[in-house]
């Protein structure tokens, strides 16, 4: 029973994590376990109720009827007996033709929208109103009321730009739904329209009876999973006829008329034979398993990302491990599970990078001396990459830089052709080095990323902004936790996060601003909550060859004019405006999520308003 006890706490404990957008496990792992607590107590509480997710400080909203889990079958037999469950109640019912309906079964964060409120799953019964997810961005696909869904990220984006720097685009979407404030990458493909709330009803599917069912059930997988362009975790089969639904019914965990058909991606057995460790941005150490070389779809794999120190505590990682990795079409390979524990794990105590103690902060290992290099590194790196008007700033080329002793900003600023020759680099390179750095201050850049750039925890692109209509930079150093708290969707502790990494770079935003960067202001408050004009507040995306002046500076003007400019039309724009050339997949797109489209002229017309 002791066996079953710790079993079924580790579950909740892994649940609780993967529902907070920081699994400490794969799926397949996570379902493995549960199928051996199914053969160890069938009857086991956890295996009757929807594993629950929590989103603290959100309303309660009881669903109109319960949104529960579903069942899964992993193997042929398991299709098998789910499809003879539902003949032997068919033909109690009387009924001779039975249908079957397939769909994607997408791998995101479930939701119900009845067009005025938005709530996610939670406990099957009662969820969580997320109803501002729309407002931040996430597209309602084929606009808002459509039912139940998924919120899920385009897949092709986030393999291209993010896959990188975060695990699986799932646990970006939760920590996109979950937070207050959000980071550049979040923010960014919000802008992009890459963030989506897809319904059920709008996903390719398939219908026949159970026999082509189970005969073709393999093709239809690929087929389906070719029509999508979000992350898929198997399909969900289902009956199509109501009536047999209903007999049917559920359990207390899943409805008995549907089950989730889930395959495994490919995999491989190999052994680690060292671990790297990495030093990001915010101090966090990371480790990355360096395997002995092993073929996986069609590449051979070396490296393999770990999530944080404490999972390699937990499974028994370490020099001598032997592991299942998976790839199941990402980028990155997976660990799927660990085989044989190493014989001891070892966890620096010191940082790679700089050599001063670690600290823990949850699971995570974290580097918190700013000075270490390779935190200086990434800051820089981050610069530029936020800035977004210099080019040749590479991190290979800022490592070289930082290790050159200019390892600040207030130090690269001040470096000549001259300086960059003498580090090594070429004549050309360095003119062009120099160059951009007269670029990245002369050309006009908007002052919410300025800030942003900066790299101050929980101040990313979108607080930049807000924290902006409120106080101009120069007032930014001295602002205390409750002036912050005063801003319209800060929470106390954001405020003290952002009012200490102010405080931590006073002197480098100072400094910077004394160089005569061309900033462009932020539209400021009118005092009494509000921005007054036609586009305060409003979000717009400019498309189109525009014929009385550049995109570029009739975007700058709409921000200083308060409104959003986004890059992608979401549910959350409230104007498209169009210029010559638009493509009609655009406009289609505007006209379908309800987005008011304006011609350049009646733009202008606006603006006179």
């Amino acid at each position: 029973m002791d066996d079953i006890a710790q079993l079924a706490a580790q579950l909740e404990a892994y649940n609780a994590a993967y529902r907070g957008g920081a699994p400490l496990v794969d799926d397949a792992t996570y379902d493995r376990l549960v199928e051996q607590l199914r053969l160890l107590d069938p009857r086991h509480p956890f295996l009757k109720a929807v594993e629950p997710e929590k989103f603290p400080g959100r309303a309660e909203v009881r669903h109109p009827s319960p949104m529960l889990s579903t069942d899964k079958a992993y193997t042929d037999a398991q299709l098998e007996r789910y499809v003879a469950r539902v003949r032997k109640e068919a033909n109690a019912a009387g009924l001779q033709a039975i249908l079957f309906r397939v769909t994607p079964k997408l791998d995101g964060l479930a939701g119900r929208d009845d067009g005025q409120v938005f709530v996610s799953r939670g406990n099957g019964l009662v969820g969580y109103d997320i109803t501002d997810a729309f407002s931040k961005g996430v597209v309602p696909v084929g606009g808002r009321g459509q039912g139940l869904g998924e919120i899920v990220m385009v897949q092709s984006y986030f393999t291209e730009h993010l896959a990188d720097k975060f695990e699986h685009p799932r646990n970006m979407v939760v920590g996109i739904i979950s937070s207050d404030t959000l980071n550049v990458d979040a923010q960014q493909a919000l802008d992009d329209g890459m963030v989506r709330f897809v319904p059920y009803s709008r996903l390719p599917q398939w219908e026949g009876d159970g026999d082509a069912l189970l005969k073709e059930i393999e093709s239809i997988i690929q087929q389906l999973g070719s029509d999508i362009d979000y992350p898929m975790d198997g399909v969900v089969v289902e009956v199509v006829d109501q009536d047999l639904k209903t007999r049917m019914g559920a359990t207390t965990h899943h409805y008995r008329w549907q089950i989730a058909v889930k395959r495994k991606g490919q995999t491989a057995v190999t052994q680690v034979e060292n671990i790297q460790w990495q030093v990001g941005r915010t101090g966090n150490v990371t480790p990355v398993l360096e395997v002995t070389p092993v073929a996986l779809s069609g590449a051979t794999i070396r490296r393999v990302t770990a999530h944080h120190a404490g999972m390699l505590t937990k499974l028994g990682i370490g020099p001598g491990a032997r592991i299942e990795i998976i790839r199941s079409g990402e980028v990155i390979p997976k660990l799927e599970r660990v085989l044989e524990t190493a014989d001891r794990i070892v966890l620096p105590e010191t940082c790679p990078a700089c050599g001063l103690e670690l600290s823990w902060k949850g699971d995570f290992l974290r580097c918190t001396h700013l000075n270490c290099p390779a935190q200086t590194e990434q800051r820089i790196s981050h610069w530029f990459r936020t800035l977004g008007n210099a080019d040749w700033f590479g991190i290979k080329t800022i490592k070289r830089i930082v290790a050159g002793g200019f390892d600040s900003l207030e130090k690269i600023y001040t470096m000549t052709t001259s300086d960059f020759a003498a580090l090594g680099f070429g004549p050309v390179q360095s003119a062009n080095l120099a160059e951009a750095l007269r670029i990245s201050r002369a050309k006009a850049v908007e002052d919410w990323r300025f800030l942003a750039a900066l790299g101050i925890p929980d101040l990313g692109v979108g607080d930049s902004r807000k924290v902006l209509q409120h106080y101009s930079l120069e007032e930014l150093p001295d602002l205390d936790a409750q002036r912050i708290l005063g801003i319209s969707g800060f929470g106390e502790i954001t405020s003290r996060s952002i009012t200490q990494g102010l405080a931590e770079v006073r002197s480098t935003l100072r400094h910077l601003l004394n160089l005569g960067f061309n900033l462009e202001p932020t539209r400021r408050d009118d005092g009494a909550g509000t921005q007054a004009g036609p586009l305060a507040g409003k979000n717009l995306v400019f498309t189109g060859k525009m014929q009385h002046g550049s995109r570029e500076a009739m975007q700058a003007e709409a921000r200083r004019l308060g409104a959003n400019v986004q890059s992608a039309v979401s549910g959350a724009t409230h104007y498209l405006i169009c210029g010559e050339k638009v493509g009609a997949s655009k406009r289609e797109k505007a006209a379908q999520l309800g987005v008011q489209m304006l011609s350049e002229e009646q733009y202008y017309q606006l603006l006179k308003q």
